[in-house]
């Protein structure tokens, strides 16, 4: 299974903090993904917000997409498509900072709910898979998301912020099915 996160936008270009803004790829963004080469998948599942659908779309051409909307990126609240420039004077982000962005965005999703709805939508994926006997599957979805799969199952561990992905970087997991489904879900990195 590829994680893949979604390539470049204008927000991101500008360092926003772009969560639930549907904004499209810019044409970096577009070119970026022209450059890489991935093995084709048997299925192709993506976060429904345009910036995941559109590099599915120039990745895995003429592929079905299945959308899966608990893989959406994390609501920033108040902090939603401002860079740390613009919110520097801020006092809730400065708390945030403070918290090693532990602490849940003001008006916005909490840690601990972004990982548990992310989390839900991968199982959904995983299950799918299985049940349908997928050997290859892709995921073109949000690094936050990636980070979320990545700290809850891969093995070794790491924290959150160590499994950062570029956009147009991916991870390359292996499932092991038995475990899946016992009671120590974990992935394998095939790296």
């Amino acid at each position: 299974m590829w994680l893949i996160r979604h390539s470049l936008t204008q927000g991101n270009l500008k360092k926003r903090y772009i969560g639930i803004t549907d904004e499209p790829l810019c044409e970096e963004g577009r070119k970026l993904l022209k450059t890489l080469s991935l093995p084709c998948p048997e299925m192709v599942f993506a976060s429904p917000l345009r910036r995941c659908v559109e590099s599915a779309r120039i990745l895995f051409p003429g592929m079905e997409i299945q959308e899966i909307s608990e893989l959406s990126e994390c609501n920033f609240g108040e902090f939603e498509n401002k860079n740390y420039q613009e919110l520097s004077e801020n006092p809730h982000y400065q708390a945030w900072i403070n918290s090693n962005g532990t602490a849940p965005f003001p008006g916005g999703e909490s840690r601990e709910e972004f990982r548990e709805r992310t989390l839900c939508g991968f199982d959904k994926v995983v299950e799918e898979c299985i049940q349908k006997g997928t050997e290859r599957a892709a995921l073109v979805v949000h690094g936050g998301t990636i980070m979320n799969i990545m700290e809850a199952y891969a093995k070794p561990s790491k924290s959150f912020y160590e499994w950062h992905v570029d956009n147009g970087g991916f991870y390359e997991v292996c499932i092991e099915k038995s475990k899946w489904r016992g009671t120590k879900k974990h992935l394998k990195l095939c790296l």
